[in-house]
């Protein structure tokens, strides 16, 4: 085992994985807001975000797809020792994490079923979108701008609703929130 997996988890645990459980939880309920963390630094190219959204949100029964670019043996290792998750399959995740071009198409990953609509996968994308849209829906006092990889995925994710994916789009120590209850309409 590699010492370096040995490092970046959390320094004070309860305290910070609270912390970063009610941001998450924030911008969840306010799509399209942005949000900061800290408290865990990943191995390369792994941001802060996605790190601290992993080490919060997963644990040993956890199933976690890394897209080709992040699974290295490095990351690997690092989730291993700190979160204990296994790696699955696409199909069987609940999280997966990559850059959009290496998890497009999500129609291979979960979207619940009627009597179990939570166990969908959540996909942690890494990098900033370039195509503005207007956000509408729970959360959203009137209209969110915010920017997505592709406008018509995420429009056919939230006409799957109740069932569907909800997404997290991460860089540096930053994050934002998609759940599959948000309207998307291409900006103009």
């Amino acid at each position: 085992m590699s010492a370096t997996a040995l490092e970046g988890g959390f320094k004070n645990p309860p305290h910070d994985s609270a912390r970063a459980f009610r941001a998450l939880m924030n911008a969840m309920a306010r799509p399209g807001t942005t949000h900061e963390v800290a408290g865990a630094l990943p191995p390369a190219p792994m941001s802060i975000a996605a790190g601290v959204l992993l080490l919060t949100l997963c644990d040993g029964d956890t199933g976690i797809y890394l897209t080709p670019e992040f699974d290295t043996e490095e990351i690997r290792t690092w989730i291993s020792f700190h979160i204990g998750a296994p790696f699955v399959a696409p199909m069987k995740a609940d999280f997966a994490v990559g850059r959009w071009d290496e998890l497009a198409p999500i129609d291979r990953f979960a979207i619940g079923d009627a009597e179990y609509p939570d166990r969908s996968t959540t996909l942690v994308i890494e990098g900033q979108g370039a195509e503005d849209v207007t956000l509408k829906g729970p959360g959203i006092k009137d209209t969110q701008a915010f920017a997505l990889p592709e406008v018509a995925p995420f429009q056919n994710n939230r006409a799957l609703f109740p069932l569907g994916r909800d997404f997290y789009f991460t860089q540096g120590a930053e994050f934002a929130a998609l759940p599959r209850s948000t309207e998307i309409t291409a900006c103009m």
